[in-house]
């Protein structure tokens, strides 16, 4: 995979909620901090499931006996309604709905187990003050051990005082039976519920660290060779220098394009760039050529960074081939076909990382200034190498002599021109 498709690509595997969904669990959520937004979230899955339990409560309780249980039918029909109030309250603080949501079950729920006594075993909803957790955040655990105590209180209260039968239809054990097995089977699905839907978003959250991780591992390797990012990144170094006896470097230029750039639209100039530095990048990759940068219309590469200068070499000039090859192939720019100039040159350098916010890798010495006079001396649709890297290439690739050539700051130089790899 292209490193530029990997940044683009968006992480899969994840369970999806349906978009309406989606929605309805994001409801009264103002906040854009993630943090608050997941466990606001995780507030309204408790807010639905409180109210959903209370109304199938309501339609059973009414189904079996509408006149004996009007009082519980009330407070049924209320916890249907009064919790789906609470998203309302986000936006009034990251724990406010939370809260409010603890306390109105913890007050209102002690009514229904007075009423209807132990014998209903509706006191086990007190266990679901254990997942107010999730809803709060660990960093407010002293918030919710509050929660949790007072809903540990509650549920031992109401074993040790509240009466068995309750003070609502008494004589009836057959609604008591139905009601423990209704509580307990809720109470396990309540649970299945807010457990799936935590579990999901934490799911999702792993598989958007590790995409993450995967972009930042690609675009760290997208500005410096594989192994510098890893010593960057290992953090054992406090500066990354080398000294390369044997690096290949090569320098390819537009010939002419910043004369035809002054007469096109800035959108078409940018766009033939990105496309050719984008083919570029491919046969880099592909011939194992560290791209190094681009410089205006520029592209600058090196190879042999890890000590084998011949290997390096013979990458470069095949890299070189390919880059004549396919700058033949591109489409007329302004009226004229592009042509590139390429130099190289195998010499000393040396290699490093500089900056501190934007920081880069890049080379110096010897073997680039010969590889950059190499280019500028050359001639449009040419490879201009240098002597020396004719020597280390001559039984991989055929030359021809260019003679000696006058370079600033060199003098004579012999160079040859890169025609072909030999068969």
């Amino acid at each position: 995979m292209h490193r530029r498709d990997l940044v683009k690509q968006e992480p899969k595997g994840g369970f999806e909620l349906p978009s309406w969904l989606e929605r309805l669990l994001s409801v009264g959520i103002v906040s854009t901090d993630p943090d608050v937004v997941r466990r606001q979230r995780c507030v309204n899955v408790a807010v639905f499931v409180t109210a959903a339990n209370s109304f199938w409560h309501l339609v059973f309780n009414t189904l079996y006996d509408f006149q004996g249980l009007l009082p519980i039918h009330l407070y049924n029909a209320v916890m249907s309604i009064l919790p789906l109030m609470i998203p309302r309250l986000h936006r009034f603080g990251e724990n406010v709905g939370a809260f409010t949501l603890a306390l109105l079950i913890l007050v209102a729920h002690m009514f229904v187990v007075w009423a209807m006594g132990i014998a209903s075993d509706l006191h086990v909803y007190y266990t679901l003050g254990a997942a107010f957790l999730v809803v709060v955040g660990v960093q407010h655990w002293r918030s919710f051990l509050a929660i949790f105590v007072l809903y540990l209180a509650a549920l031992l209260f109401a074993l040790n005082f509240a009466p068995l039968d309750g003070f609502i239809s008494p004589e009836d054990r057959q609604l008591r039976d139905l009601l423990s097995t209704q509580a307990m089977v809720n109470t396990i699905v309540m649970y299945a519920l807010i457990l799936f839907y935590i579990l999901s978003a934490l799911r999702r959250a792993e598989l958007e660290l590790k995409h993450q991780y995967a972009r930042s591992e690609a675009l760290i390797t997208a500005v410096m060779p594989a192994p510098i990012a890893e010593r960057l990144k290992s953090g054992n170094e406090d500066r990354i220098a080398d000294r390369i006896e044997t690096l290949s470097v090569m320098f390819a230029d537009l010939v002419g394009f910043t004369e035809q750039a002054h007469r096109l639209p800035p959108e078409q100039v940018v766009d033939f760039l990105d496309r050719l530095v984008r083919v570029f990048d491919g046969l880099s990759e592909q011939y194992g050529v560290e791209k190094i940068k681009t410089i205006g219309d520029s592209y600058m590469a090196a190879a042999g960074f890890s000590g084998e200068g011949k290997e390096g070499a013979v990458a470069s000039g095949r890299l070189a081939l390919a880059m004549m090859k396919i700058i033949s192939q591109q489409p007329a720019l302004g009226g004229r076909a592009p042509q590139l100039r390429i130099g190289i040159h195998c010499g000393a350098a040396t290699a490093g990382v500089i900056g501190d916010t934007r920081f880069s890798y890049d080379v110096w010495g010897d073997a680039v200034n010969v590889a950059s006079r190499m280019e500028s001396n050359g001639e449009p649709g040419q490879i201009h190498v240098s002597d020396d890297f004719r020597a280390l290439t001559l039984d991989r690739f055929e030359f021809a002599d260019c003679g000696s050539t006058e370079m600033k700051g060199l003098g004579a130089v012999r160079s040859y021109f890169l025609v072909r790899e030999k068969a």
